[in-house]
């Protein structure tokens, strides 16, 4: 597999705002890319905000520029603060450096795409985020430490 496709991605947005229904979580917006940063599916629940798609584009985004979870950047920025300053340069400001931009690895540990979520706080949208990529049997890439 190279990259995540539209069945997968369909099952992983629908898997995610489900986690955020059973979990009351806040209106979710949901992406997923592809490897190459492409949209391949979104949905945004009623009454997720307007900004809702662009954060969490930026989360999935930033994730698979960096390659690694948007959950590094935390601690990353804790040992190196100048270090999301420069990213947010480098990037024109499209990087969001918060949790929920979880990369998709497939079974060999290749990334396949990111998944990025916002409308709820970031570490409750990471959860929904793990939970589609697992739907799919893959691996989801938080950017924290391993479990």
């Amino acid at each position: 597999m190279t990259s995540v496709g539209l069945s997968q991605a369909s099952i992983i947005v629908d898997t995610a705002l489900a986690k955020g229904r059973e979990t009351a979580c806040d209106p979710l917006t949901v992406v997923v890319l592809d490897a190459g940063g492409h949209v391949v599916a979104v949905k945004r629940e009623d009454g997720s905000g307007i900004m809702r798609f662009e954060v969490a584009f930026g989360k999935a985004w930033g994730a698979l520029g960096m390659g690694f979870g948007s959950r590094g950047y935390v601690e990353r920025a804790k040992v190196n603060p100048a270090f999301v300053n420069a990213l947010m340069a480098a990037s024109g400001g499209r990087v969001v450096p918060v949790p929920s931009g979880v990369l998709i690895r497939d079974k060999a540990g290749h990334v396949v795409g990111a998944v990025g979520i916002s409308g709820d706080t970031s570490d409750r949208d990471e959860v929904c985020a793990v939970a589609g990529i697992k739907a799919i049997g893959l691996t989801p890439d938080t950017g924290g430490a391993k479990a």
